[in-house]
């Protein structure tokens, strides 16, 4: 096949076709993403991005450097260096996706009835936090300038106006191409369930983080809520507290692509590369010791 697919290929992902047994029969017995969901909380402790961040916008940059870079680009590098965290499943099989891709909704301003659009940042070994800065500077500054909206929003607004049992009908059909991984790429290429990993940015809204749910539609396997910054007690081995800047973030996942121990040493390394934020100067194939 056509750029080196083998047959049961998507265009989106190859299919693994050695998967022990338990990985191989879960999909078949439990077709259903939304089936599958596992949920992951964890706080941040920000003292170090604190610092990190102000070091960084020391030289006053047009675009500063802010939280929610710094945990894209910790995401995008610990999925580098995880890769079943870059799985997902379709139609009752298991692919490993051929990109590296973070979404995430952009309010052009906020106000209840303001537009909003999406930005896809797609990640390879070599970047770096300065790659994802520049990539999500342009991205907000050319959504926030265009008044014309993404192609998925322009597809939903064709559905919409159609008479009801022709968008159902259509929609079932496009709901069966989604399965097959058929669907035509200008209906998907700015649909964030089609990335590695959904963010949502919910403390710029002031909203605690919490639990997300994935959808059977698309390919997403893991869901990321980011809560608002907030002032939390942290205590050391000893007991002793101490009140610190921090943020909680909520996880959900498919947990068919992986077991519960890759899970944990995923969480581990994202905590890792949050609490020592220069890990991100160095690019995201780079090796991290987190044992």
């Amino acid at each position: 096949m056509k750029n080196g697919r083998k047959f049961g290929d998507r265009k989106d992902g190859k299919l693994l076709r050695n998967l022990d047994s338990m990985h191989f029969l879960m999909p078949l017995i439990y077709p259903n993403r939304c089936d599958n969901e596992a949920f992951i909380s964890e706080r941040i402790d920000l003292t170090n991005i604190n610092r990190y961040l102000e070091e960084k916008n020391k030289s006053n940059p047009e675009y500063k450097y802010n939280l929610f870079q710094v945990i894209v680009s910790a995401v995008l590098k610990t999925v580098t260096l995880r890769p079943k965290m870059n799985r997902f499943i379709a139609n009752k099989n298991m692919y490993q996706r051929n990109e590296i891709s973070a979404a995430f909704v952009i309010k052009k301003i906020f106000q209840d009835d303001a537009e909003e659009g999406m930005a896809f940042v797609r990640s390879k070994e070599t970047d770096t936090i300065e790659t994802v800065h520049q990539d999500i500077y342009r991205q907000v500054n050319r959504c926030r300038k265009e008044t014309k909206q993404d192609s998925t929003v322009e597809v939903m607004e064709l559905f919409n106006k159609l008479p009801r049992i022709i968008s159902k009908a259509i929609v079932s059909f496009v709901c069966f191409l989604d399965k097959h991984g058929k669907v035509p790429q200008s209906f998907i290429s700015t649909d964030p369930f089609y990335s590695s990993i959904v963010l949502s940015n919910l403390g710029s809204i002031k909203l605690k983080s919490g639990y997300h749910h994935l959808t059977n539609w698309g390919t997403t396997s893991v869901f990321l809520v980011i809560g608002e910054k907030k002032v939390r007690p942290f205590y050391d081995e000893e007991g002793n507290m101490e009140m610190r800047d921090s943020v909680d973030i909520g996880l959900t996942v498919d947990e068919r692509i992986a077991d519960g121990y890759y899970f944990s040493k995923t969480i581990k390394l994202l905590k890792k590369i949050l609490e020592q934020p220069e890990l991100l100067e160095e690019p995201f194939g780079n090796e991290v010791d987190y044992e």
